[in-house]
Order: structure tokens, then sequence, then C-alpha cells
């Protein structure tokens, strides 16, 4: 979230990934920054998918995520 909201200070725009187990964490981060960032959850957990898994995961979320930044 910290990576996130200093990209947008500096006018590149961002988008938060992460899996769904850091949904709450991610809202509670963003209330304490005073930035809500976009952000796209994935399924959880990640850490032991294969790479074919992870771009499947990819692919699923890439037209969230196209619209989290573009939006």
């Amino acid at each position: 979230m910290h990576d996130i909201a200093d990209l947008e200070r500096r006018g590149l725009p961002g988008v938060f990934i992460a899996s769904s187990e850091f949904e709450v964490a991610s809202a509670a981060q963003a209330e304490a920054l005073g930035f809500d960032a976009a952000r796209v959850f994935v399924p959880h957990p990640i850490q032991d998918r294969t790479d074919d898994e992870m771009r499947a995961l990819a692919d699923a979320a890439i037209d969230e995520i196209v619209a989290a930044i573009t939006g």
C-alpha cells in the first residue's frame, strides 16, 4: 500500500494487487495512510502456486486491473 501511495503522489497510476486474505488489512492500512488505493484481490493462497497457476490468476484478474488503473 505504501508503494502505491508513493507512486500516486509522483503522478504514476498504480493498483494494489493482493490475495483475498489481505482485504481487511489493506482497508485498515488505506485508512491509516489516508489513501484509498485502487485494489484488486485474487484468490488466496498464492505462495504455493505453480507458474501456470499464477499466469491463470493474472489472466483472470487483468480486466479488473486495467479497469482499476484507468478508471
